[in-house]
């Protein structure tokens, strides 16, 4: 089972489910396995479950969901260490237009603020930006991700993300409510996530 995954079974009105609806509660489906090298992938989830329960025991704030967060003037869904934002914020932007050597040049400033302390916040969205954010996760420096799908009660970070919130190094928020169906972020969600970025940045400046 996973968290994200597509709904087993017959789904749609011709079964009697609405459209998208849900074949199990709300947040929890089973997953198809249909590519090659899942099975051995959830395979290895499962016998790391005994070892991620125990971080949730562990690390109950940090790797469960929190709900209604108002931050700003936007209310979010939270997992991970709520307090990075009490530190110095730093919200990423960089242009599509940069080339090759003006990304290299934004990657070293970006990383140079996280180095010194500074947390670095993005929804990650254009090529740069996953750049900038890909080479500090890498580094495990500090970083709040803003992310369009929302969360349920039974949402939990996935891979590595699962360990950079449990080491506090990870918060991920979201602003709005979670869905099953696959959506393609729009150009207004983009620019609506980076204008939160922004803000976030700014509360504690």
């Amino acid at each position: 089972a996973g968290p994200r995954g597509e709904a087993a079974g017959p789904r749609g009105e011709a079964a009697g489910v609405p459209d998208p609806g849900l074949l199990w509660e709300h947040g929890y489906h089973d997953r198809l396995l249909t590519g090659p090298g899942q099975l051995q992938t959830m395979i290895d989830y499962i016998h790391d479950n005994p070892r991620r329960l125990l971080l949730r025991r562990t690390r109950p704030e940090w790797l469960r969901p929190h709900f209604g967060l108002h931050l700003g003037t936007h209310t979010y869904a939270a997992i991970g260490n709520l307090q990075l934002l009490a530190r110095p914020c730093k919200a990423v932007r960089v242009s599509r237009r940069c080339n090759e050597a003006q990304l290299i040049q934004e990657v070293q400033t970006y990383m140079a603020a996280a180095q010194a302390g500074t947390v670095l916040i993005s929804p990650a969205i254009s090529p740069g930006e996953k750049r900038v954010m890909r080479a500090a996760f890498e580094s495990h420096l500090p970083l709040v991700v803003l992310v369009e799908n929302g969360f349920t009660p039974y949402t939990k970070p996935g891979g590595e993300q699962f360990q950079a919130c449990a080491e506090g190094r990870l918060l991920m928020l979201a602003p709005w409510e979670h869905h099953t169906d696959r959506r393609r972020i729009t150009a207004l969600q983009c620019q609506q996530l980076n204008l939160m970025a922004l803000e976030l940045a700014s509360l504690h400046t």
